[in-house]
C-alpha cells in the first residue's frame, strides 16, 4: 500500500439465512475444503483437549460445535479441516497442544485505537464519585489533534501487540478524537494501514470548534468530512447519546454515510433511553454499541432484524455504570457480540478475555455464550463469514489457551491463559 493512499474497502457481505448458514455448515464441516488436498495442508494442530470451531453441526451440537480430543488442519492462510484426531490428515508439519483447548481468535469489532494522551486523574476522579459524561472526550481530543502521526501509529501498535497477546486476530477501530477534517481524515489514513474493519466517527461529539453551533458540525460531518473520510473506511457510526447527536442527527449522519458507500453502526442507548437502537434497525446497521437501556420495543426491533446487539463491558466496569442485561437480550433471540470498547476514557482495556469473564459474572451470560458472543458474535457484528470460527474455508486464526478448557477464560479471571495465538496460519505469539 502506498503511503497516503487509501486502502480498498470490501462491501459489507449479506449476512446469510440460518437455513444457508447450515447448508454451508453441513457441507464443509468436517471435510477439506474442495481447493485443497489433506496431503498438502501444511500444519497440524492435534492432541487439543477441546476444539471450539462454532460450528453447531459438529461435534457436541451446541453453539460451539465443541470437538474433544480434536485436531485442525491449516494450508496458508485458511483452515482446511477439523475435526477427531484420530481422522487427522498427514501434513508436512505438527504442533502438539498438549491437551489444552483451542478456539477461534477473538473477534473485537468495537474500538478506539487512535488517540494520544492521557485520562488517568478522569479515571481517578470517577471512581472517587464523579459520574461519566461524554464531554470528557474533548481531552483526548486536544491531545491527538496535537500528536504528530507517527506518535498516534506507535500508540495504536503498542495497543494491538497487546491485543494479539491476548487472542484478539481480528479487530474494528475507529476515529472520533480528532473531530476536524485533516484529523479525521489522517485518523483513518492510520488505522486502514492496520486493518480494513475502519470506522468513520466524525459523529463522537460536536467538534469544540462548533459548541455554538452544532448544526453546522453535522454538516461538517456529513459534507466535506465524510468526502475525505470516505475512501478509508468501510463504516460510519454515531454517538446517540444526550451530550453527543440526537435522533435526527444521527439520522442524517448515517443516510449521508451510507449514500458515500459506509455501512452503519451505532452508538446506542448507553447513558439512558434513546433512539439509537431504533435507527440502528431502520437503518439496517450491522451492529448497535453498547445497549444499555432497552425498552421491551427496543429489544424486539433487534430479535427481528439482522442487527447485532454489542456488549461492551469494559465500559460498565469502568465507569461504574449499569450492565447490560444480555440474559435478556439472549432470551429473546438477539444476537449478541462482545468487545473491548477500548479507548482512554471509559473503558481503557484491549483484553476480550477480561470482558468474557465480565459477561459471564455480571451480565448473566454462560461461559458457553460469553465465547460464541467474543468471536462468532463479533464477526457477525463486522458482517464477516471468514472469521470467528473454525471450520474450513475460514482464515486459520486460533488461539492456544494454557488450559484444557474454553471455560478457564472465565473460571481464572485476570490470569493470562492465552498461550499462542495463530493470525491468517502464522503463529503470531
Amino acid at each position: 500500500m502506498t503511503p497516503g493512499s487509501p486502502p480498498p474497502r470490501p462491501a459489507p457481505d449479506p449476512a446469510p439465512t440460518a437455513d444457508q448458514a447450515t447448508e454451508d455448515a453441513m457441507s464443509n464441516a468436517t471435510t477439506v475444503s474442495p481447493a485443497h488436498s489433506a496431503s498438502t495442508a501444511s500444519t497440524l494442530i492435534t492432541n487439543i483437549a477441546a476444539l471450539v470451531t462454532n460450528d453447531p453441526s459438529l461435534g457436541d451440537g451446541t453453539p460451539l460445535g465443541l470437538i474433544r480430543d480434536a485436531a485442525v488442519a491449516i494450508e496458508g492462510d485458511r483452515v482446511v479441516w477439523t475435526g477427531d484426531q484420530s481422522k487427522a490428515p498427514a501434513t508436512d508439519n505438527r504442533v502438539d497442544a498438549e491437551g489444552r483447548a483451542v478456539l477461534p481468535g477473538f473477534v473485537d469489532s468495537h474500538s478506539h485505537l487512535v488517540f494520544a494522551g492521557d485520562r488517568t486523574e478522569e479515571f481517578n476522579a470517577r471512581m472517587s464519585g464523579r459520574a461519566y459524561s461524554a464531554g470528557g472526550i474533548r481531552t483526548t481530543v486536544a491531545a491527538t489533534r496535537a500528536a504528530s502521526d507517527a506518535e498516534l501509529e506507535r500508540n495504536l501498535t503498542r495497543y494491538l501487540a497487546e491485543a494479539l497477546r491476548q487472542g484478539t486476530t481480528t479487530f474494528e477501530t475507529k476515529s472520533g478524537y480528532g473531530l476536524t477534517v485533516t484529523d479525521e481524515a489522517r485518523a483513518l489514513r492510520i488505522a486502514a494501514a492496520h486493518t480494513d474493519e475502519v470506522t468513520y466517527l466524525g459523529a463522537h461529539i460536536v467538534s469544540p470548534d462548533y459548541a455554538d453551533d452544532p448544526a453546522g458540525y453535522v454538516s461538517l460531518v456529513t459534507g466535506e468530512m465524510l468526502d475525505a473520510c470516505a475512501p478509508y473506511a468501510r463504516w460510519i457510526d454515531v454517538f446517540c447519546e444526550k451530550g453527543a447527536f440526537d435522533g435526527d442527527q444521527a439520522r442524517a449522519i448515517l443516510t449521508a454515510g451510507k449514500a458515500k458507500g459506509l455501512h452503519p453502526r451505532v452508538h446506542a442507548n448507553q447513558l439512558t433511553y434513546g433512539p439509537g437502537v431504533q435507527l440502528a434497525v431502520e437503518l439496517d446497521a450491522a451492529s448497535a454499541d453498547h445497549c444499555t437501556h432497552l425498552t421491551a420495543e427496543d429489544v424486539d426491533a433487534l430479535a427481528n432484524s439482522r442487527t447485532v446487539a454489542t456488549l461492551l463491558p469494559g465500559a460498565e466496569f469502568s465507569t461504574r455504570a449499569e450492565w447490560p442485561d444480555a440474559r435478556r437480550l439472549l432470551d429473546a433471540g438477539v444476537t449478541v457480540a462482545l468487545s473491548t470498547d477500548c479507548n482512554p476514557g471509559s473503558s481503557f482495556t484491549s483484553s476480550v478475555p477480561f470482558c468474557v469473564a465480565l459477561a459471564v459474572r455480571d451480565m448473566g451470560m454462560t461461559p458457553d455464550e460469553a465465547v460464541w458472543s467474543a468471536t462468532a458474535g463479533g464477526a457477525a457484528a463486522l458482517r464477516r463469514e471468514d472469521v470467528g470460527r473454525l471450520t474450513p474455508g475460514a482464515r486459520a486464526d486460533l488461539v492456544l489457551l494454557d488450559a484444557p478448557s474454553h471455560v478457564h477464560l472465565a473460571y481464572r479471571p485476570g490470569v493470562p491463559v492465552v498461550s499462542a495465538v495463530w493470525r491468517a496460519g502464522v503463529r503470531a505469539v
